[in-house]
């Protein structure tokens, strides 16, 4: 008996040395990719990533300040993402819509995003045009150029944008707001988008203010990738090698501590077609020892096509359609869930599908050839991204401090030195203590519609939500 356990044991740890050589091999590529990448520090404490590709004939710009909504202060909410938009409309050797307007007419791609801790800045164009494209992204990174019209009219788009990707959706602005006084009095406590009054009070002043504090050299990483001419690194130093950072230090943030426990409310919206169920699970944020194996969990229960909610929505599912966006911060992290039910499935049966799926991860945890598929699965989508120029540019300038010089590989060994005790713990400790969860719940005479649906038979209600459908 003892032999055939030793046989067994050894088999698996076989088995398990077998599929680690294997992901390992499957890793080469970040490896050698990251070897070609050349490092610099400026004196101002500007990051630097130069990726040269053969066979190239255009170059990927990236740039990511450590500035976003959490930065900014009451009265101020949406600032940077605010500030985001004017960095489009001029600076002082490029005024008005000269940047957009040179860029197109180098059939350059370019566009910007904002986040809680960052803002990004990211082009693709002819690699003959790099000089030019490092001088324009200097001149309104360092001197833009902000007028009372040009602040006016970004005011009114993303006004648009805020009524038409929030105010106008059903269940979006109270579900947010709910979520976000989950963290209230944190730096994470406010809408990127920020409030309708504070973005009609913004002026230049505010805004120079604003650009003054935060974009500066020692919170930006520049990357560039493709086909990289000889004369870049020049071109680097007397674009921003003269940018004096501010006096004061970069403002700190440290891990929230949040309250786990069980939350639970609901929100009615007269416009709501029907009803549906948010779930959020506060877990951690990006720097934390555990957030590797939390992005693994979250793949496996919600994300992949494999996952577990995936596969029990094969048959007979009990939600029409459900969506999850992974959200992780710096210092703080959300696995979310929406859903929808069917006719004759109340939400308080898809909570408890979901809080079955986690108990049954908790008490066992994936097996070794699962978890392997989820390294698997994990290292596919980054290898993927060294075919996309601009997605890998993309990807160095949001290289966390720990990664200073392992952008590709640092985040890679996080994940693949997860286990599946890991995995087990992970789940208990973040998941399966509690949850928030909001109801979404539309019209009374929706609401009393669907109650009936769910007590008639499943068949009939079937048939009545083809009908529908």
């Amino acid at each position: 008996m003892i032999t055939a356990h030793l046989f067994i044991a050894a088999t698996i740890t076989a088995c398990v040395a077998a599929a680690n050589d294997e992901l390992d091999q499957l890793a080469l590529p970040l490896y050698q990719v990251e070897k070609t990448i050349e490092y610099r520090r400026l004196d101002n404490g500007l990051e630097v990533r130069l990726l040269p590709l053969a066979q190239r004939q255009s170059v990927a710009i990236a740039s990511q300040f450590a500035v976003g909504s959490r930065n900014e202060s009451q009265g101020q909410t949406g600032y940077a993402h605010l500030f985001e938009h004017m960095l489009f409309k001029g600076s002082q050797n490029a005024p008005g819509d000269s940047y957009s307007q040179t860029m197109s007419a180098l059939s350059g791609r370019f566009n910007a995003s904002t986040f809680f801790d960052y803002t990004n800045y990211y082009l693709n164009l002819p690699s003959n045009a790099l000089e030019l494209a490092l001088w324009l992204e200097a001149d309104r990174f360092i001197r833009p150029s902000l007028t009372t019209d040009t602040v006016k009219n970004q005011q009114q788009t993303v006004l648009e944008e805020m009524a038409t990707t929030i105010d106008n959706q059903p269940y979006i602005r109270p579900a947010m707001e709910f979520l976000l006084k989950q963290v209230q009095e944190t730096p994470y406590g406010h809408a990127v988008i920020g409030s309708k009054a504070d973005i009609e009070q913004a002026t230049p002043e505010r805004l120079n203010q604003f650009h003054q504090a935060y974009y500066r050299p020692d919170a930006m990483q520049l990357s560039i990738v493709g086909d990289i001419p000889n004369s870049t690194n020049k071109w680097i130093d007397d674009n921003f090698g003269q940018w004096l950072p501010p006096t004061h230090s970069q403002p700190g943030f440290t891990s929230l501590t949040v309250n786990r426990e069980t939350v639970t409310a609901e929100i009615v919206d007269e416009r709501g077609p029907w009803p549906g169920l948010l779930l959020a699970w506060h877990t951690v944020g990006k720097t934390h020892q555990d957030a590797a194996a939390l992005e693994l969990v979250e793949a496996y229960l919600l994300q992949s096509r494999a996952s577990l909610l995936a596969q029990s929505s094969l048959v007979d599912s009990d939600q029409l359609f459900y969506y999850s966006v992974p959200l992780t911060m710096e210092q703080f992290g959300v696995m979310n869930l929406v859903m929808v039910p069917r006719a004759h499935v109340s939400l308080d049966q898809l909570s408890q599908n979901i809080t079955a799926l986690i108990d049954q991860l908790a008490n066992h945890s994936v097996d070794d050839a699962t978890l392997t598929q989820l390294k698997r699965d994990w290292l596919q989508r980054q290898l993927s991204r060294l075919d996309n120029d601009l997605n890998l540019a993309i990807s160095l300038s949001a290289t966390l401090e720990q990664d200073q010089l392992s952008p590709l590989t640092g985040p890679w060994e996080r994940i693949q030195a997860v286990s599946n005790q890991d995995l087990q713990r992970v789940v208990k400790t973040y998941l399966q203590a509690g949850y928030v969860r909001l109801d979404l719940l539309p019209p009374w005479y929706i609401r009393w519609s669907k109650a009936l649906l769910e007590f008639l038979p499943s068949g009939l209600t079937q048939s009545i939500e083809e009908q529908v459908l």
